[in-house]
């Protein structure tokens, strides 16, 4: 072989070698940050080791609500919004949105702790805002 053959050579591995690591990285990325968005009765379905990390919605409901004062943050139960008799106990520690209250829609990010059998530790705790999804009535 000639010398620019071998120089050719070395450049189609090194490029074949570079496509390689940036398609490995870009896999791994993508499996890290890909989390499950599911609601109650979808989360109960499935078994707690399988959501080490899913995005959970669902409405607080009326009654097992305790703010958790010393801890900052607040222990409820996750009702599914089509039967909210499907319930999942949640423990959140941080600051707790102004719109968080029974009744309120929310978007919870975390997972099980399967240690403590079915309960859900919430990492980050979002509410709907009802007034940016209603239509807004306007008479006249």
């Amino acid at each position: 072989m000639t010398k620019s053959k071998n120089s050719r050579l070395v450049y189609i591995m090194a490029l074949g070698l570079f496509l390689a690591g940036m398609t490995a990285l870009l896999v791994a990325g993508l499996k890290q940050n890909s989390v499950y968005f599911l609601n109650v009765s979808e989360a109960l379905a499935m078994p707690a080791e399988d959501m080490q990390q899913i995005r959970l919605f669902g409405t607080v409901a009326e009654e097992g609500l305790e703010y958790d004062a010393q801890a900052m943050g607040v222990h409820f139960l996750l009702a599914d919004s089509e039967n909210p008799a499907l319930r999942i106990p949640v423990q959140y520690r941080g600051v707790v949105p102004d719109l968080f209250e029974p009744g309120a829609e929310v978007i919870l990010e975390g997972g099980f702790v399967v240690q403590e059998a079915g309960f859900f530790n919430a990492k980050t705790l979002m509410t709907k805002c009802p007034s940016k999804y209603e239509k807004e009535n306007r008479s006249g």
